[in-house]
This record gives C-alpha cells, sequence and structure tokens, in this order.
C-alpha cells in the first residue's frame, strides 16, 4: 500500500450512477451484435477473447448487484484511493472468475442479467451504504466510481480488439481519468512535476522542489485515453512519447518508474 495519503476527490454521485448505467448499456448495445467470429477474437489481454472480456465487463458491473445482495459489512477497509493499488493481488482469481462466467452463457444474456439486476437494486441503495467487495468493504459511492474505471478500461480493449468504436461516455471516462490520475499523486507524493489531463484532471506529484508560480519546471501533459491507457499498462511509457500522445519537460517528468498504477 503507498506510504502517503491524499485528500479523496468528491464525486457527484448523482452522475457517477448514470455514467455507469450509461457506459453499460454503450457496452451492452455493442455486445448483443457481435457475431461468433467477433467474439472469437484475440485481445490484449492474454489469452481473453473477445467473449471472455464481454463475461468479464458483465462480472465486474454485476459485481454491485451481487454485493447489495450480500449482508452489509460491519465496518468500511477501504476508501477510494486504495482501490487501484489493492487490486493487483486479484488478478489471478479475476482472470479464473471471468473465463467461468464467459462461459456461462452468452455475452448479450449476461449482460442483460446485470442491467436487470443493477434497475432492480441500485435505486434504493444509499451511497453511504457498505459492499463486501473482491478487495475489501467500500461505500457504494465508492464502488461505483471504480466500476467507471472497469468500464472505460475495458471499453478501450473491446474497441481495440474488435474496431467497432463503442462510444465512451464523458462523465464515466472524467471519473476515471481523475481516480487514475488521483491515484498517481499518492503512489508518488510531492509537487514538483504537475500532470495535465485536459480537460478533466490537474494533479502534483514527485518528490522535489515545490513549485509555486508561473509555469511548473516539470510538466506532463497527454490526453484522457492514452492517459488511462498508461496508468493501466496498455500503452507503454516510450511508446506513447514516440508516438507523440504524451509531452514531458523537465528533469522529473519521466513517469516511466511509475507506471502503470493499476494492475
Amino acid at each position: 500500500m503507498p506510504p502517503a495519503k491524499k485528500r479523496t476527490r468528491s464525486y457527484d454521485p448523482v452522475k457517477i450512477r448514470a455514467a455507469v448505467l450509461a457506459q453499460f448499456e454503450n457496452v451492452r448495445q455493442v455486445v448483443g451484435t457481435l457475431t461468433p467470429e467477433q467474439l472469437a477474437l484475440p485481445t490484449r489481454l492474454g489469452d481473453w477473447t473477445v467473449r471472455d472480456l464481454a463475461g468479464h465487463i458483465a462480472m465486474v458491473v454485476g459485481a454491485v448487484g451481487r454485493s447489495l445482495e450480500q449482508r452489509e459489512p460491519a465496518r468500511q477497509e477501504l476508501d477510494l484511493l486504495d482501490w487501484p493499488f489493492a487490486t493487483v493481488a486479484f488478478a489471478g482469481k479475476v482472470s479464473d472468475d471471468t473465463k467461468e462466467i464467459a462461459a456461462s452463457g452468452e455475452p448479450e444474456e449476461l449482460c442483460a442479467r446485470t442491467a436487470a439486476r443493477l434497475a432492480e437494486l441500485l435505486p434504493a441503495a444509499p451511497d453511504g451504504r457498505l459492499l463486501a467487495t473482491r478487495v475489501g468493504a467500500m461505500r457504494l459511492g465508492d464502488f461505483l466510481v471504480t466500476r467507471t474505471v472497469e468500464l472505460i478500461v475495458h471499453t478501450d480493449d473491446l474497441n481495440d480488439a474488435t474496431g467497432l468504436g463503442i462510444p465512451y461516455d464523458r462523465q464515466a471516462l472524467a471519473a476515471s481519468t481523475r481516480l487514475l490520475a488521483d491515484a498517481l499523486a499518492v503512489k508518488a507524493p510531492g509537487a514538483s512535476t504537475e500532470v495535465r489531463v485536459p480537460p478533466f484532471a490537474v494533479v502534483q506529484c514527485v518528490e522535489g522542489p515545490r513549485h509555486t508560480r508561473g509555469t511548473p519546471p516539470n510538466v506532463v501533459e497527454t490526453d484522457p485515453l492514452t492517459w488511462i491507457r498508461l496508468a493501466t499498462g496498455r500503452t507503454g511509457w516510450a511508446e506513447a512519447l514516440d508516438a507523440a500522445k504524451v509531452s514531458a519537460s523537465g528533469e522529473r517528468a519521466d513517469l516511466s518508474a511509475l507506471l502503470p498504477i493499476l494492475g
């Protein structure tokens, strides 16, 4: 777990709920049109096929409903900014569960069941309700923010595998960008480097001389999707620089040793 804590950014719970539902619907509409040949396509996620990836998306969104059906935990164990660093320990189990769920039904059916469960359980659940998640007990409101990350990251994976151009809900993209940017500031506390991901996030990080006025001496700037790909290991630092997807100036602007953030 990172040694430093950062005050958690606040998120509008109404917008986050709408973002999760909207992005899942974007995925669901496309999943229902995939042919057997498309479902068998490989992805950039190891041996996962598009079918596995679609099942995984249904699983990570369905985790909200499954958790709401369980007894509420006695105490909170995880804050929102703990989540990006807690997921890596469960990667093997997540992959096993994904394969099992993907084999249990057609992707369209899995997504439909997940959407129906959310429609039934989510409206009446308060944001402060604790959920027993895979990584520890979290507030529902916080867990829904993490679902925007899962949805945006895996929508991007689906687009990479199929070329179908599934749209990204703006609020979901914004929340994903901000959470992963804030996680960088937790992982590398400091104020010598400014990371800009317009139009959604600006954070200061990395130990060193503190910037007080004018243009910071160390600046990194990129777009939201490139940032999310960097933060999740879909794109390498050198690759993004070579493709001019990232601009980095200053001796402390090299983030390669800090990436990826999300395991």
